[in-house]
């Protein structure tokens, strides 16, 4: 089932129940993780809310640019509204943006709180140890390292029949300030419940850009 049309089981708790939302394009019920809530600015603009934090009345819409651009272009925004509303023509950039952010500055988060293995060598040992759930590697980083990384990768498939996913969306500088350090270039997120708030958020970016530069190829 894929993520655009995927609905869920009746909640079984009143807290399951406050955590899912129908999104306005396809009228699917989710889980308030999976969506990207709006709400509606006093000019009458939709204005993207993703860390549900806004007040006023939320609209949900599936986190995939798809889902965004369909309910831009097509009308669903005035039609949770009930009202005319104008969507901006780059919201689904700025989504896409907003988001990259919140990702971003989690790491910092993700280091103090020991989930977060830094350089290649303690990289590459968690990578084979089947417990690193994300490989994240710098965009301008040498593709020797990520060559090697990813090859450990596989091997973990063969051994513990998973494989970390892969991300390459920041900059060597953009981690380094992020995690207040110099030249960081690999990093692995251990799998596990600490980083299940983080991992979410990758999740909505993923629907809105590639997460490894397409050069970098699938099976590399």
């Amino acid at each position: 089932m894929t993520r655009s049309s995927a609905s869920l089981d009746p909640p079984k708790t009143h807290a399951q129940a406050s955590r899912q939302r129908r999104d306005l394009v396809s009228g699917a019920v989710a889980d308030e993780a999976d969506l990207i809530r709006f709400v509606i600015g006093p000019d009458g603009t939709v204005v993207p809310d993703v860390a549900r934090k806004l007040g006023g009345r939320g609209l949900w819409v599936l986190a995939t640019r798809e889902a965004v651009e369909q309910a831009a272009n097509r009308g669903g925004f005035s039609r949770g509204a009930r009202a005319k509303v104008v969507a901006p023509p780059d919201l689904a950039d700025r989504i896409s943006d907003l988001l990259r952010e919140r990702v971003l500055s989690g790491l910092g988060l993700l280091r103090r709180s020991g989930h977060l293995v830094i350089g290649f060598e303690g990289v590459d040992r968690l990578v084979r140890s089947g417990a690193c759930g994300v490989l994240i590697e710098a965009s301008d980083g040498a593709e020797d390292g990520r060559r090697k990384l990813w090859q450990a990768a596989f091997a973990c498939q063969r051994a513990h029949n998973r494989r970390p996913q892969r991300v390459g969306l920041f900059s060597s500088d953009e981690l380094s300030l992020a995690l207040g350090l110099e030249n960081v270039i690999h990093l692995g997120l251990r799998s596990g419940r600490g980083s299940e708030s983080w991992a979410r958020e990758l999740k909505r970016l993923s629907g809105f850009r590639p997460l490894v530069p397409p050069s970098w190829g699938g099976d590399e």
